[in-house]
């Protein structure tokens, strides 16, 4: 099995998958391309339909959403135990990954991801209003006590949320306490911690994913 990815440093939609499948340990052969603009599309064409990472290859079989490698990841590999098991819980996760998968435009732009820098950028009210709506989620999932994570134990949820942990660490937001609190865990997982030390690595700079000062 394969996952191709882009430029750790930047690509979020790579790290949720390749998340999933290290934290859970499940072997994978790990394809990065460059995400520069010269050659992009036909570069990853060879890959997906959409000439986008990430990208599953599983023998016969192509996935070429992060939501849906996730959901093929939980299906065949952890016998869905990349939900909650608990049906309430497990529509939550559901509905939370969804509004980060297909939401939160403003902090997306204003906020690259950017595991090599620290920055300072003027945000706008849609920005500001994106990430008051994710501490919101933080605070009331660690107010449940199920912690730490945010559903209880380790979940695609928490995959989804990986890359604005890393966002809010270089661009300096500031949490409430319960959501601080999840950021502060997270912060210290192991996987998450290796991604970006390789994303430190890496020396390919893209400017379109550079913010800030």
């Amino acid at each position: 099995m394969k996952l191709v990815i882009g430029n750790k440093n930047y690509s979020s939609w790579s790290l949720r998958p390749w998340m999933l499948l290290s934290t859970f340990e499940v072997e994978f052969e790990e394809v990065q391309e460059s995400l520069r603009q010269e050659g992009l599309t036909e570069r990853l064409s060879q890959y997906s339909p959409t000439a986008r990472v990430p990208v599953l290859i599983d023998e016969s079989v192509t996935v070429w959403d992060s939501l849906a490698i996730c959901e093929y990841v939980s299906e065949k590999y952890l016998m869905g135990k990349g939900w909650p098991q608990d049906q309430a819980l497990r529509a939550e996760a559901r509905a939370v990954s969804a509004e980060m998968h297909a939401g939160f435009m403003g902090l997306r732009s204003e906020l690259p991801m950017n595991c090599r820098a620290t920055r300072k950028v003027t945000l706008s009210a849609a920005a500001k209003r994106d990430i008051a709506r994710v501490d919101d989620i933080w605070s009331k999932r660690m107010s449940s006590g199920l912690g730490p994570w945010l559903f209880g134990d380790f979940s695609i949820a928490d995959c989804f949320y990986a890359p604005v942990i890393s966002r809010f660490q270089t661009y300096g937001i500031s949490l409430s306490e319960a959501a601080g609190q999840y950021q502060s865990f997270f912060g210290e997982h192991d996987v998450l911690n290796r991604w970006i030390e390789s994303a430190k690595q890496e020396t390919e700079i893209i400017p379109e994913d550079e913010a800030g000062e």
